[in-house]
C-alpha cells in the first residue's frame, strides 16, 4: 500500500503495472461458482462475470497480451475471445486464488468505499455504452463496453494501491470545489491520471483498438463519442439526475443516437431509475 507519491510517471507506470491486481470478492465468488460446471458452462458466461468488475477486465486483458502467441495476428479486444483464447479450463487453473481488493483494504474502509464508487460508474458507463452502441449499430459492441468500462482504471488501481493519496485528492476538491481534478491530482500524486492511463495500457500493450476508443481526443470518431459520452453520463449522474452538466451531456447524446430528449431520457429509464424529482430538464 503506497502511502507517499511515486517519484515520477514513470515510477507510477513501473509500479503499477507489475502489481498484481486484486479483484472483487464478488467476481471470485461467481468465478468458483462457474468453475464448479466449467465442463457445461460458456466463455460467454465466465465473460459476463468479468465484465462487471474492471479490475478483473484489466487483469485478464494483460495477461493475454503478455501471454500473446507467435502466431496471433488478430488483436483480442474483448472479453470473451480472451477467454475463447485461453481455454475455459486453462482460465480456471490460470485466475484461482485472486487477490481481493476486499482484504487489500480492509483496514481503509473509506478508501474501499472510494474504489467501489469508481467500479459502480465505470459499470454504469459500460451498461450506457452498451445500449447506445447497440442502437447504432456499431461492428462490435463488446469493443466499446469494455474501452467504457476502463475508460478509468488507472483510478480504480489507485484506490486499490493508494486509497490515503485518493482520498487526500478528494478533500482538496471539498475544500476547494472550483478546484480542477487535473490541478489537484498533480498537486498529491505528481501525475495526472489521464497520463497515467495512457502510459499503464502502453505498458499492458492493450490492442491500438482499444487505446483509442478510451482515448478522448478521438471523441470526433462515432465510436470514441460513445465511450466518452457514457463515461461523462456516468460520472455526472454519479451525482444526482440534478448535476448541472447533465442536460449537456443529453443534448450530445442525443446527436450522437438521434435522439429528441423526451425520447433519450425515455431510453435511459430503461436503463436506471431517474427519480422525478431529480430528473434531469430536457435539453434544449
Amino acid at each position: 500500500m503506497l502511502q507517499r507519491p511515486l517519484a515520477n510517471l514513470d515510477a507510477w507506470v513501473n509500479y503499477l503495472s507489475l502489481a498484481d491486481i486484486p479483484v472483487l470478492k464478488r467476481t471470485a465468488r461467481e468465478l468458483a461458482r462457474l468453475r464448479e460446471n466449467e465442463e457445461n458452462i460458456t466463455g460467454r458466461q465466465v465473460a459476463a462475470v468479468i465484465l462487471q468488475d474492471p479490475l478483473m477486465t484489466v487483469r485478464v486483458l494483460a495477461y493475454i497480451e503478455a501471454n500473446r502467441r507467435k502466431s496471433q495476428n488478430a488483436d483480442i479486444t474483448t472479453i470473451d475471445r480472451a477467454v475463447m483464447m485461453i481455454g475455459i479450463t486453462p482460465f480456471f487453473a490460470k485466475f484461482e486464488n485472486l487477490p481481493l481488493v476486499e482484504d487489500k483494504l480492509q483496514a481503509q474502509p473509506q478508501g474501499l468505499i472510494g474504489l467501489l464508487r469508481v467500479i459502480a460508474r465505470a459499470r454504469q458507463a459500460a451498461l450506457f455504452a452498451r445500449d447506445w452502441a447497440a442502437l447504432r449499430h456499431d461492428l462490435d459492441v463488446d469493443e466499446v463496453v469494455v474501452a467504457a468500462l476502463l475508460h478509468d482504471c488507472a483510478e480504480t488501481l489507485l484506490w486499490s494501491f493508494a486509497p490515503g493519496l485518493m482520498l487526500g485528492i478528494r478533500e482538496l476538491q471539498l475544500a476547494d470545489p472550483t478546484l480542477r481534478s487535473a490541478a489537484a491530482q498533480q498537486s498529491v500524486l505528481g501525475i495526472q491520471l489521464l497520463d497515467l492511463q495512457l502510459a499503464l495500457t502502453q505498458a499492458w500493450r492493450l490492442p491500438a483498438l482499444l487505446l483509442q476508443l478510451m482515448d478522448d481526443h478521438h471523441a470526433e470518431q462515432p465510436r470514441v463519442r460513445n465511450v466518452v459520452l457514457a463515461v461523462n453520463l456516468a460520472r455526472h449522474s454519479a451525482n444526482g439526475w440534478n448535476d448541472p452538466a447533465i442536460p449537456d451531456d443529453l443534448t450530445e447524446i442525443g446527436k450522437l443516437l438521434g435522439l429528441s430528449a423526451s425520447a433519450l431520457l425515455e431510453r435511459l429509464g430503461r436503463l436506471v431509475d431517474i427519480p422525478p424529482a431529480e430528473e434531469a430538464p430536457p435539453a434544449t
